[in-house]
Parts: structure tokens; C-alpha cells; sequence
């Protein structure tokens, strides 16, 4: 695997013939911290997603207090897919953020080559469980600041890394889920990451 450095196709295209490596990535993070965002902003197809209308069975069960205006919830997961050359193609899967879902993570990260933890640091605890289950499972990520117009703290990565006692190892960034170039920049920071854990291991006696 080549590091990555070019941009990804910004155009919605058909898979290419010649793909032959597909890479499964798992977006996970809190409940309405923006997982679903991000997956649609850069999906080259139309992605499958189960957003259903939230109803008065979930007062009580979810917390919405942090996220009042929002009206929908991912129920199953999101899938999205976008090429990042030729060969190589990366296969997205967003997973619900609440807790009522949770027991669905360990089997989506079945087979999952690395991962990208979407923080809002307005509710940063919500994203302890995410880091807990990764590194549960070994399985390396990223992890993406979605930094939200109402956010007024506007924490540095590096306060967010001590608040998160995220080691160096683990590479930080910032990102708006809205913008896709943002959702590149962050799964070309993965892919890069996973690159140099790669190297690593091959050349360590």
C-alpha cells in the first residue's frame, strides 16, 4: 500500500474495472456527532443509509439535550465507498452512535482494516467508548475534531489529546464532516497512518 498524497476523485463514478483492493474503514463517535455526514460528503456512489425520524420512543433512552435540532438517527449502519486509486478502494461503514447499538460494533469491526473516531468536544465522553472498543480490538485509527459552528470552547488538538489520553502515535486532525475535501483530508490521514504502521512492522528485526 502506497501512501497517499493525491486528492480522491471528487466526481461520483461507477467502481473501476480494475479494483482489486478493497479496504474496510468504520466510522464511529457519539450519537449525532456527525458520522453519517461524513460518509455521505464522500461517498463517490449514493450511500446506504438507515436515517429514520426520531420518535417519542427514544425520549429517555437517547440523549438529545447536546444535539436538540436533530430530527433523524442512524437505526443499522451507513455505507458509502470512494476510490482512492485505480486498484484501491476504500468501503466506509458509519455506526450508530447510541449506546442502544453498541453490541452492533464489535461484529462491523470484524475485518475492518482501521478506523476514524469523530469527536465533538462539546460531549467528549461520548467518544471514550469508541476508543475503548478499538484499541479493545486492535484495530488503528484516526481521530477527526468535527468542529461545529456552535462550538465556542474551540479546544486545541492538543488539549483534546490529553483530555482523551490519546498517545502520540495517534494522529489528530481537524475536519467540518459537511465539506468533502475536509472527509478526504481525514481518510487520506488513515490510509497514511495505516501506511506507516505497515512499514514499521516490515522493518522491525
Amino acid at each position: 500500500m502506497g501512501s497517499v498524497t493525491s486528492e480522491l476523485p471528487s466526481h461520483r463514478t461507477p467502481l473501476n474495472d480494475t479494483a482489486e483492493t478493497g479496504l474496510k474503514i468504520v466510522v464511529v463517535g457519539g450519537f449525532g456527532v456527525g458520522k453519517t455526514t461524513l460518509v455521505r460528503s464522500v461517498s463517490e456512489i449514493r450511500p446506504l443509509n438507515t436515517e429514520e425520524v426520531m420518535t417519542q420512543a427514544g425520549v429517555g433512552v437517547d440523549e438529545t439535550s447536546a444535539v436538540a435540532s436533530k430530527t433523524t438517527t442512524t437505526v443499522a449502519f451507513d455505507f458509502g465507498r470512494i476510490s482512492l486509486n485505480d486498484r484501491m478502494v476504500l468501503y466506509l461503514f458509519g455506526a450508530p452512535g447510541q449506546e442502544r447499538f453498541w453490541f452492533l460494533w464489535d461484529r462491523l469491526f470484524s475485518g475492518t482494516l482501521g478506523a476514524v473516531v469523530l469527536v465533538d468536544t462539546r460531549r467528549m465522553d461520548d467518544s471514550w467508548y469508541a476508543i475503548d472498543r478499538l484499541e479493545h480490538h486492535r484495530t488503528p485509527f484516526v481521530v477527526a475534531v468535527n468542529r461545529f459552528d456552535d462550538d465556542t470552547a474551540r479546544y486545541s488538538l492538543d488539549e483534546i489529546r490529553q483530555a482523551l489520553a490519546l498517545p502520540g502515535h495517534v494522529p489528530m486532525v481537524d475536519c467540518d464532516a459537511r465539506v468533502r475535501q475536509s472527509g478526504k483530508d481525514v481518510l487520506i490521514t488513515l490510509v497514511n497512518h495505516l501506511h506507516d504502521m505497515a512499514i514499521a512492522e516490515e522493518t522491525t528485526p
